[in-house]
């Protein structure tokens, strides 16, 4: 059975909640300390949502110093499956590991909703044959994805825009593709409405919706159950 080490941190909150999408998905589940330096034998890595060391000075900033980075940075240069949600992505952006960097949100207010995606670009471990329009929620302060022209324009020519806000959903109930858009765009005022974005390479991922909270029909959605089995397709 392939093995997924989901990393926690202080102040991760949404941990629990990765571990169990990892396990319904048909995988192992490895719980790893932000103080351990090795991963242990496992083919793919999860960093959750929640707000890493309080979220002080920025938002994955003090995370990105953990002892546990050294060894996630070695094994995705080796190209090992990497996965940052939310908090998780914030963190990765500060390792350097996927490109951007997350701003405040337009309007300086937390938000959580639900949010319709489109799910394009290169083909990477977690996303495979997933099609979209996908519902997922989002729950974060800072989750506009902001980077320089340069940086932007290389992102998007090279299909490293892997999930882009198109709406949100006047409902919580229905199949995703028939939910109507209330607003179109972006609701934190990322640029070019962009929500999750690759490396390079493709095998390093981070995305600000919350796949994991939407994997069971009585948490309200199971869009996000298609993520994780992708990434058990991939595996084996």
């Amino acid at each position: 059975m392939s093995a997924v080490a989901v990393v926690t941190f202080p102040g991760s909150n949404c941990d629990a909640d990765l571990r169990h999408a990892v396990a319904l998905a048909g995988m192992d589940v490895r719980s790893v300390w932000h103080k351990d330096r090795e991963l242990g034998k496992v083919d793919a890595v999860m960093l959750p949502g929640g707000f890493s060391y309080g979220d002080y000075l920025r938002c994955g900033a003090i995370a990105r110093f953990s002892p546990i980075m050294e060894a996630v940075a070695a094994f995705a240069a080796a190209g090992g499956p990497v996965l940052g949600i939310c908090n998780g992505f914030q963190i990765l952006t500060e390792c350097g590991l996927v490109p951007g960097v997350l701003l405040r949100n337009r309007g300086l207010k937390f938000l959580c909703q639900d949010v319709v995606l489109t799910v394009e670009g290169k083909r990477t471990p977690f996303t495979g044959n997933v099609k979209g329009p996908i519902r997922l929620p989002i729950a974060h302060a800072e989750g506009n994805w902001y980077a320089d022209a340069e940086t932007l324009a290389r992102v998007e020519g090279e299909g490293q825009v892997i999930f882009r806000y198109v709406g949100t959903p006047a409902h919580r109930d229905g199949a995703t593709a028939e939910l109507p858009l209330t607003e179109a765009g972006a609701p934190n005022g990322a640029l070019h409405h962009i929500a999750g974005v690759c490396n390079a390479a493709g095998n390093v991922l981070g995305l600000m919706p919350h796949p994991e909270r939407y994997v069971e029909a009585t948490t309200g959605g199971t869009d996000g159950a298609a993520i994780f089995s992708a990434l058990r397709g991939v595996l084996g």
